[in-house]
């Protein structure tokens, strides 16, 4: 079994910047990818980044292109979000998942085997 802890949320300005991680724990952890996906009040969870383990490949939403980074530490499992220029539209619970299975896109929460508990980003104005 592997367990995902996000930690790295709290409060901020818009404007302001900060730095989710999640870190992996369990059996060997070899996944296909990981992913940040955010469920705010009343809304879907939708897909924030994610990033292929073998390439390193990117993927990003719309909204976050060109002030969100994903990246990783593959010496100890773990995957950052580093967000910049934070917006308000940006307060929602954010959520660390990973995924095993090489079928299907890595932009769909479905595809995802593993989750965090999640951690809340809340921008305010």
């Amino acid at each position: 079994q592997v367990q995902l802890v996000e930690s790295g949320g709290g409060l901020v300005q818009a404007g302001g910047s900060l730095r989710l991680s999640c870190a992996a724990s369990g059996r060997t952890f070899s996944p296909f990818a990981m992913g940040w996906f955010r469920q705010a009040p009343g809304k879907e969870r939708e897909f924030v980044a994610a990033i292929s383990w073998s390439s390193s490949r990117t993927y990003y939403a719309d909204s976050v292109k060109g002030r969100f980074t994903i990246s990783r530490d593959d010496a100890n499992s773990t995957v950052f979000l580093q967000m910049n220029s934070l917006k308000p539209e940006d307060t929602a619970v954010y959520y660390c998942a990973a995924r095993t299975r090489t079928i299907g896109s890595n932009y769909n929460a479905i595809n995802y085997d593993y989750w965090g508990q999640g951690t809340q980003v809340t921008v305010s104005s």
